[in-house]
């Protein structure tokens, strides 16, 4: 807008000595070039449909390699649901929850006496969300810093080069870019005949903003989420019950560790109706009651809640965008198809994150995002599946990486298994925290390391250590002759990785 202005006022300094065609030619010019900056039609390089983990790294990523960037994000806050209601606000209330659980049922044994312990929700809300602010309005400042273009609104497409935006403030924009990257999440996944209203019947949306502890509380999936958030409110004092169609909990979970798992979940009191399904809801009374039925068929039975969690899932988020319209392909389950350049079949469109195949995890988002657009610019990218770690947040957390051992048996590789429990780790015994246990396969014959699973306080940081040793092919023996500090958590995986080639010392 600056040059055209300057223009302008170059052209009427200048109107004395130029002709009124020339003066309506330059009219024209200046005015068909000031529509075009104000409506965003001018071409990117690159636009990013969703500014969530996927999306606003994309496009940090492609403006940091010097690609004319728009990101559009229709919430108005970015982030995506990781930051808005997923991984943010739920972690800061698992830690709220913790420290209060801990205060209840732990500070004693440790000479930590008060008269009166005290629950305050509202405050415990306030923090969550005052974390979660800081930290869109930071994503927004880092956009800012790198230049890239923030449009808030809903893109859909018009052609493959360009998007049709409804702003949020009532109004509409066009965006042309080269490329297109769709980076629009994943939603909740709906069950039949259980209508969401995020007061009895809640997503895990309506589960982080509960204005009170409920009585009873049923957990429809027992997946990260549906375990994670009937862990906060469990240790807040509801009665939790998880309702599973499956016969496990956390299918990705190594058998073995999932089995010490929920072990230590009920211990916590948290309640689990396995093989169970979900066949009818009734919202008229008080509470709930949920009409139940055995997975395999058989008789029914009543359960009565004061809420409801619907935690079976996610499904990509691709509704409104026209993908039809411009002919993106999709597969049986709604997932974008993609090579491994995150290229759909139609040129100059990509999509990265919840959208495609793989696992839906905000860290897998930000790495597809990084790698997509470094195709783009002409550079190699790669991100590798297997290597990607996934942690439940509860406590004890559980981490993993890599095959589990059912995976690896299912290979039909000759494997080694290393253990080393938490229980003969010093820094968990010291801190009276020593549930759980470090679990490491190798290949046989040549050590490698094939898989790492660890339940322990602060697995979702110990697990990163195994991410680099598998992404690099270490083998057992390399982090078993690393040394490790003492005292310290992460000694416990370098027992395992003993334990795997050879032995333990302090087992």
């Amino acid at each position: 807008m600056a040059m055209a202005n300057f223009a302008r006022r170059k052209a009427l300094s200048l109107s004395g000595s130029l002709s009124k065609s020339d003066l309506l030619r330059c009219s024209l010019y200046l005015s068909s070039s000031y529509r075009s900056f104000s409506t965003g039609s001018e071409e990117n390089d690159v636009v990013v449909i969703g500014g969530g983990p996927g999306g606003y790294v994309a496009a940090i990523k492609a403006a940091q390699l010097g690609l004319k960037t728009t990101c559009i994000e229709k919430r108005g806050s970015l982030g995506g649901t990781c930051l808005n209601v997923g991984c943010i606000p739920s972690k800061a209330l698992l830690h709220s929850s913790h420290m209060y659980h801990e205060a209840e049922h732990s500070f004693a044994s440790h000479g930590v006496k008060f008269s009166q312990l005290e629950l305050d929700l509202p405050t415990m809300m306030s923090q969550k969300d005052k974390a979660v602010s800081n930290l869109t309005r930071g994503i927004e400042g880092l956009l800012k810093k790198n230049k890239v273009n923030y449009v808030k609104g809903f893109g859909k497409f018009v052609s493959p080069s360009e998007l049709a935006v409804d702003t949020i403030d009532g109004g509409s924009t066009t965006v042309k870019g080269k490329n297109i990257i769709i980076a629009t999440g994943s939603d909740v996944k709906s069950l039949p005949g259980v209508s969401i209203d995020e007061k009895k019947i809640v997503s895990s949306t309506g589960a982080l903003a509960l204005s009170e502890v409920p009585k009873k509380l049923v957990v429809i999936g027992a997946g990260y989420i549906g375990l994670e958030m009937g862990s906060v409110w469990g240790r807040l004092g509801s009665e939790v019950t998880v309702v599973e169609f499956a016969s496990d909990i956390v299918p990705t979970m190594d058998s073995e560790v999932r089995k010490l798992f929920q072990r230590t979940l009920e211990k916590q009191k948290m309640k689990f109706m396995l093989k169970t399904k979900v066949v009818g809801v009734d919202t008229s009374g008080e509470g709930v009651k949920l009409t139940l039925e055995p997975a395999a068929g058989g008789e029914q039975s009543i359960f009565e809640a004061d809420v409801v969690l619907v935690s079976a899932g996610r499904v990509p988020y691709t509704a409104g965008l026209g993908l039809d319209k411009i002919g993106v392909q999709t597969d049986k389950v709604g997932r974008i198809t993609v090579n491994h350049q995150f290229a759909t079949n139609v040129p100059g469109v990509f999509a990265i994150g919840d959208v495609i195949p793989g696992p839906m995890l905000a860290h897998k988002a930000e790495e597809d995002g990084v790698a997509c657009v470094e195709f783009i610019a002409g550079k190699e990218g790669h991100v590798d599946y297997d290597m990607v770690p996934g942690v439940v947040y509860t406590h004890p957390e559980v981490a993993y990486v890599g095959k589990t051992e059912e995976q690896v048996k299912a290979s039909g590789v000759e494997y080694r298994v290393g253990k080393f429990p938490f229980l003969a780790n010093s820094r968990a015994k010291a801190i009276d925290d020593a549930e759980g246990v470090v679990k490491i396969l190798a290949e046989k014959e040549s050590d490698k390391i094939l898989g790492v699973h660890i339940m322990s306080p602060n697995a979702g940081e110990l697990i990163h250590e195994a991410v680099l040793a598998l992404q690099y092919g270490a083998s057992s023996e390399d982090i078993a002759r690393t040394c490790h500090a003492h005292p310290t958590m992460s000694e416990a995986v370098k027992e395992a990785a003993m334990a795997t080639y050879d032995k333990p010392i302090h087992i």
